[in-house]
């Protein structure tokens, strides 16, 4: 890995967890909270591919919870985010139809991951309760990344044309 690309790696982190304490929500009920995570980790693995899905939403799940004081949720958003984000990655290298069933599965594996953790920490209530409040960052996590990624992806070619 160049350092070029670890630079890119960790401005994506910053990025993503600035943008995730920006916009925060708790949920009493799973003692857990909705951001825009998923708006970074969907981007990158869009512009970077499966390693760099898994590095910033690995890395960038770890931190929002080390940040916002919920530690006991840091080690499994290190592997539910992380495995999303090279989920997602892995299949949108392949193709735009691979891509969405990339984002589709991303999500289901966030999704069922912290029902998976809710139940662990605090029973299958909870585990229940944090399926709509993921659901719902998911949703607005691609419809936020899908437009962010034209957006980048045009700018950096508009970049290489005018040199």
């Amino acid at each position: 890995m160049t350092a070029k690309r670890l630079t890119k790696y960790a401005m994506m982190i910053a990025l993503t967890v600035v943008l995730s304490l920006t916009v925060f929500l708790p949920v009493p009920v799973t003692n857990g909270f909705v951001t825009l995570c998923e708006v970074g980790i969907y981007t990158t693995a869009f512009l970077f591919g499966p390693v760099g899905g898994l590095v910033v939403g690995a890395s960038s799940g770890l931190l929002i919870d080390l940040l916002s004081g919920y530690p006991q949720w840091a080690i499994f958003s290190f592997l539910i985010h992380g495995l999303q984000g090279w989920v997602s990655g892995y299949f949108a290298e392949k193709s735009v139809k691979s891509k969405w069933f990339g984002l589709a599965l991303g999500s289901i594996l966030m999704i069922s991951g912290y029902f998976l953790g809710g139940w662990l920490l605090y029973g299958w209530p909870a585990g229940v309760a944090s399926i709509f409040g993921n659901f719902f960052q998911n949703i607005v996590g691609i419809g936020l990344a899908l437009p962010l990624n034209h957006v980048i992806r045009r700018t950096v070619q508009k970049r290489r044309t005018s040199r």
